[in-house]
């Protein structure tokens, strides 16, 4: 299966390890080689530049989505073969959703976190069915993975959380995972029923 537009959600920190930028590099030379298109949120730095660059040089049509706020502090990535410039980040995420088929996470700080639950609440609400993967070979989501796993057990989420996810220390497997089709999920009364006093 070819020709998904796939979300990248990832870091924009200059500060980090050279092994994120790299895995990055990696992400968008895997969407060219599949056949996919890339978007993402329209910086040059990091880990968002890491993946276009790669995209690029393998032939894939990229598209970043950034604030006008970023903009002006001279981030933007100007190669892109589409720029779209958002008021706010609100607009920014909705804009990405709207035109991306499948989400892709990677390791990364507070705004790819809530990037990353917006989507998967609405995922686990059955908003949408569009694939969502976190690839994390360095483990970095692991404590994030333990408060769900707790949340849920605490009757906090609705069990099926998990099904609406992908979770990979794999870059094939992420790329399977994505180019999957995933059972939409349905919010039944049951998820919403109070607890007993």
């Amino acid at each position: 299966m070819g020709g998904l537009a796939v979300c990248v959600f990832c870091a924009s920190s200059n500060r980090i390890d050279r092994r994120f930028i790299d895995l990055a590099e990696r992400v968008g030379t895997e969407l060219a080689r599949r056949g996919h298109s890339l978007v993402s949120g329209g910086a040059r730095i990091s880990c968002m530049g890491a993946v276009a660059r790669a995209a690029r040089a393998g032939g894939a049509r990229t598209v970043g989505v950034i604030p006008e706020a970023l903009v002006s502090v001279e981030i933007a990535d100007e190669d892109n073969d589409e720029l779209i410039v958002t008021p706010d980040m609100r607009s920014r995420k909705g804009e990405m959703d709207r035109r991306s088929d499948a989400f892709l996470v990677l390791p990364g700080g507070i705004g790819t976190l809530e990037e990353l639950m917006e989507v998967w609440t609405s995922r686990v609400l059955g908003m949408h069915d569009k694939p969502l993967v976190i690839l994390d070979p360095y483990g970095v989501y692991d404590p994030l993975r333990e408060l769900m796993i707790r949340l849920t057990e605490q009757g906090f989420t609705r069990p099926g959380l998990f099904d609406a996810i992908g979770w990979t220390a794999s870059l094939e497997e992420a790329f399977d995972l994505l180019e999957g089709r995933q059972i939409p999920l349905k919010p039944t009364a049951e998820d919403y029923a109070e607890a007993e006093p």
